[in-house]
């Protein structure tokens, strides 16, 4: 069947075009329909042809007559509808993605939405997860268990404290089970836990893992322990136990779901907790060894839009998209221990979801914010390619992934001279910006 795409247009009038065609009474033939959608957009609409919101009418099968509610009618309508009663029109709106089909062939009409078009530009949220939604959620959950919030929780055992922390992969599990890589997505689900908790201070005690799948391929199962295991060694901490779950019917065939629970612990007297923070403090940015385990939903909408495959070579690199993007999560546990040790460090903010805007802020007391100078490390190609291919806008970006710094700590300006001073190889750190008076960050 013919596709027509036709553009929508922002109304150069403020009079309500809707309100013409309210006073048609069907049944209307559909070149005359067209008629006088045409003589409205030529009069209202002059040459701006602004994508905009789109109307909801419905069609009979037939065309033979049209059907349509003046409340469905926005002041923003379509200069031309019909081709003829054999062909098919679609309009596709920008803001809300609204898709209208026509059809006369018989098949039945449709109105669908298509969430994230491309000419916006997509979101976070245009790939089904709400940053925001799980911000109230933790809001009404501390309601109920005063103390949580930090990327650990602290629990007093004499003159220390356990920090516990737990987390998984997401849908980057989504990307092993089509690349066939399943040897490090265990690495990946140790570190989101431990780089969480060592943000207190507190070394990596033992990991406990949950392994669960419909039917349990042990061959697979052991690909994704070794990576767990060899996490545990990156980390130095033990893997004491875990569960696995064979639950026939609840996953798709090949496919399997990870979570994790890492402790660690931490005296008292050395908890890094962000209260000492003053204006005039140094961030100093740890490198990430790529998007790590957040912002894989996203991730997954750009690729299938950019109509490239994992197999693809990433533009500007020498790698494949596949292999960038299963790159494992680095683990900051000895390296972010060792500079503490050296003293100065007020506070440390582990770069997952909500990416710097959302999770900088919550090491630091209330009335200082932060500026993150952008031009002070190589953003990787990885990330630039995503921004290009799924024209991100930077506000967006800065609010969902690492952008090549996956640890950000918090120092006085004596101790980000030394480490900086110190930092090469493997211990390279950035100075990446400061602490300010105000809220939030914001970026130069």
């Amino acid at each position: 069947m013919h596709v027509i795409w036709v553009p929508l247009c922002k109304p150069a009038s403020s009079q309500p075009s809707a309100a013409l065609l309210a006073t048609a009474k069907p049944p209307l033939h559909p070149y005359r329909f067209c008629w006088l959608l045409q003589k409205i957009m030529n009069t209202l609409c002059g040459t701006n042809t602004e994508l905009s919101h789109c109307f909801t009418n419905l069609f009979n099968p037939n065309l033979r007559t049209v059907k349509f509610d003046a409340s469905n009618l926005s002041t923003r309508l379509l200069p031309s509808l019909y081709n003829n009663s054999n062909k098919e029109a679609k309009a596709r709106s920008r803001k809300k993605g609204i898709v209208l089909s026509v059809s006369s062939s018989g098949t039945k009409n449709n109105v669908e939405t298509a969430k994230g078009n491309i000419c916006d530009g997509l979101t976070y949220k245009d790939a089904g997860v709400d940053i925001d939604a799980g911000s109230e959620l933790v809001k009404r959950i501390a309601k109920m268990a005063p103390g949580i919030g930090g990327f650990g929780g602290l629990f007093p055992l004499g003159d220390s404290y356990l920090v516990a922390g737990t987390d998984g992969v997401g849908t980057k599990l989504k990307l092993a089970f089509e690349t066939g890589i399943h040897e490090t997505i265990g690495i990946d689900l140790v570190a989101m836990s431990v780089n969480d908790i060592v943000t207190s201070g507190a070394k990596p005690l033992f990991f406990l893992d949950y392994f669960a799948t419909s039917h349990l391929d042990v061959d697979l199962a052991e690909k994704v322990i070794k990576g767990i295991v060899d996490g545990c060694q990156q980390s130095d901490c033990t893997l004491l136990g875990g569960e696995t779950a064979e639950m026939p019917d609840f996953y798709a065939d090949g496919e399997y779901d990870l979570s994790g629970f890492a402790v660690g612990i931490v005296k008292k007297e050395s908890v890094i907790d962000g209260k000492n923070i003053t204006v005039g403090d140094v961030l100093l940015g740890l490198p990430s060894s790529g998007v790590h385990s957040n912002g894989f939903s996203l991730v997954r909408r750009v690729l299938k839009h950019s109509g490239l495959s994992l197999k693809d070579q990433l533009p500007g690199s020498s790698v494949t998209l596949g292999e960038a993007l299963m790159a494992p999560t680095f683990i900051y546990v000895k390296q972010v221990l060792d500079i503490i040790s050296k003293g100065g460090v007020k506070g440390i903010a582990h770069i997952t979801g909500g990416g710097f805007t959302d999770n900088i802020p919550r090491v630091f007391p209330k009335g200082l914010g932060a500026v993150i100078y952008k031009d002070s490390w190589a953003v990787p190609p990885l990330f630039k390619w995503i921004q290009e291919a799924g024209r991100i806008e930077d506000s967006e970006m800065w609010r969902t992934f690492n952008m090549g710094i996956g640890m950000v700590l918090v120092v006085n300006k004596e101790t980000a001279l030394k480490i900086l001073g110190e930092g090469h190889g493997a211990n390279t750190a950035y100075r990446i910006g400061e602490v300010i008076h105000g809220d939030g960050v914001s970026y130069h």
